[in-house]
């Protein structure tokens, strides 16, 4: 087994082949096994930060991570996922704790909002995130908005 590779790159540092890496992972895991057909492309990749796990070439685990003003009025972490061949290792936990550093480092602020579905908000209560009172249908799939100060 080959070890595993952390990358973390701007949409414009980004390679094709890294570009078409991600997109496949998140279609593999939010289009085809959650059976959610939604726009993945959302116009919003161009303003991320783009951190991710290879193993083999291939991505185990990704997110993107936002800056203030671009998904809510806080920074923010989005498409979270830990592909079939990496779920087990807490690359997930790994990642999370990677992708709050990198914005209270880069940042400068702790205070981050996400959009979680709710089988996942003990996962997220890990990382400090509470539950706000915002319930809400995204893809036919339950989600809860959370928040971290």
């Amino acid at each position: 087994m080959d070890s595993i590779l952390w990358r973390i790159q701007t949409f414009s540092q980004l390679s094709t082949e890294n570009l078409y890496k991600i997109i496949k992972a998140r279609i593999d895991v939010f289009v085809v096994e959650q059976d959610c057909p939604y726009p993945d492309c959302d116009d919003t990749d161009q303003v991320a930060l783009h951190l991710w796990a290879e193993e083999n070439s291939e991505v185990v685990c990704y997110c993107r991570i936002f800056p203030e003003n671009v998904k809510y009025a806080e920074s923010s972490i989005g498409r979270v996922l830990t592909t079939e061949k990496g779920r087990g290792r807490n690359l997930g936990r790994q990642m999370m704790k990677y992708a709050v550093e990198t914005i209270e480092n880069r940042f400068y602020t702790s205070k981050i909002r996400i959009s979680a579905q709710d089988y996942l908000i003990p996962f997220y209560k890990e990382f400090g995130f509470v539950p706000t009172d915002k319930k809400y249908l995204e893809d036919n799939l339950p989600h809860t908005e959370m928040y971290r100060a």
